[in-house]
């Protein structure tokens, strides 16, 4: 899984030295990577506070994925540091895990059927987004196949994707862009959507604990980033996104109310994460196949829409909020979902367990479905 996960989410790709365009730049060394993850950290401090000042939503996120995208775009060479990611999603679903307390298992648990229904969905939905990549770029893009655009249109589990995708003779550059491009829109409009349509706060769910224990919350690491490193030693996928995530859900949904997750731990967790995504798009990233990432931006706010429609009927039955329902089904990862979730107040609970049982339904069905589907295992 190393081996490519740079693909998507790994060190190599969030350090890569952005292409120059002058022969003056091309003589001039690249700055040490110390400096350069310290700039690309100062860059995101400075957006996330000018978001904060602009009240925009997701500020700590967006804002530092808007501003290392632009600059990386630019060839400056920003980096991220992997790490600080790892660190960045061990705070993230630790906290996502103290929301489940014993009464909202019980509520999550009474909708699994709703969850099933999220989950046949999103295959179905990357299907149509499969025909859609296949159906405009066949012929025009070089070494395209099927496997390339089931690969790069599966919803969830991208590194998993990148896996499949090798071991199916797919494109994994083409893959990896999609699955990148894909999350950055998604990312930056789900948020202005809900907080301009006034839908923030409608839903909310408190976490188990609510004030900040340094005790408690010593043994909350201990606890959680020991099942990080067991699902990391057993090379699991997500392991300091879902290690934490279970093992705070485990101990919060027996009662067990150690500490709340500090805010200021929380934001810069969001910093991180939003930098992550930024830094991948260097002018080699954008100059690759401009009309496959066309494509992919135009189908994906197609999905989007799609995805609101089902979440208006799939809620009518269910009784869920409909913005919960959306950001479950969206087509975004789980780590930036339940983050949006977590900071407009929107069902976290629910969101979270959409998107972890969506990407476990992944992770073990993609494989079986494109067999099913194209009827062989490679091309």
């Amino acid at each position: 899984m190393r081996r490519i996960g740079f693909l998507l989410f790994s060190h190599r790709q969030s350090t890569w030295l952005p292409a120059q365009q002058t022969p003056q730049a091309l003589m001039r060394p690249p700055p040490a990577l110390p400096l350069r993850i310290c700039a690309t950290l100062v860059l995101g401090v400075l957006a996330a506070l000018a978001c904060t000042w602009l009240h925009t939503p997701l500020p700590w996120m967006i804002g530092p994925l808007l501003a290392s995208a632009i600059v990386s775009m630019r060839g400056a060479p920003t980096a991220a540091w992997e790490p600080l990611r790892h660190g960045a999603h061990w705070v993230i679903g630790m906290g996502l895990g103290l929301y489940f307390t014993p009464q909202v298992v019980a509520l999550v648990a009474g909708i699994w059927w709703a969850i099933v229904m999220g989950i046949v969905w999103a295959f179905a939905l990357g299907l149509g987004f499969g025909w859609l990549l296949q159906r405009v770029n066949a012929g025009k893009i070089e070494g395209l196949n099927v496997a390339t655009t089931f690969c790069a249109s599966t919803i969830g589990g991208a590194s998993e994707m990148a896996l499949l995708a090798e071991r199916l003779g797919a494109r994994l550059d083409l893959v990896a862009a999609a699955h990148s491009l894909r999350l950055v829109v998604v990312v930056t409009t789900i948020p202005f959507i809900v907080t301009a349509g006034g839908w923030h706060g409608v839903d909310a769910t408190q976490p188990g604990p609510k004030v900040v224990s340094w005790g408690g919350l010593a043994l909350l690491l201990l606890a959680t980033g020991a099942a990080a490193g067991l699902m990391q030693w057993r090379n699991w996928t997500n392991p300091w996104m879902l290690g934490p995530l279970f093992a705070a859900f485990a101990l919060t949904a027996t009662g067990q109310e150690l500490s709340a997750v500090p805010l200021a731990w929380s934001n810069a967790a969001q910093l991180v994460i939003g930098l992550s995504l930024g830094v991948r798009f260097t002018p080699v990233f954008m100059q690759a196949a401009p009309r496959w990432m066309a494509t992919v931006a135009a189908g994906t706010l197609a999905m989007m829409l799609a995805c609101a429609g089902f979440a208006w009927l799939l809620a009518g039955v269910s009784g869920l909020h409909p913005i919960s329902v959306m950001l479950g089904t969206s087509p975004g990862g789980i780590t930036e979902m339940a983050v949006t979730a977590k900071v407009l107040q929107l069902g976290v609970p629910v969101v979270t367990a959409f998107h972890v049982t969506r990407m476990a339904a992944v992770v073990l069905l993609a494989g079986p479905l494109f067999v099913w589907r194209y009827g062989y295992k490679n091309t």
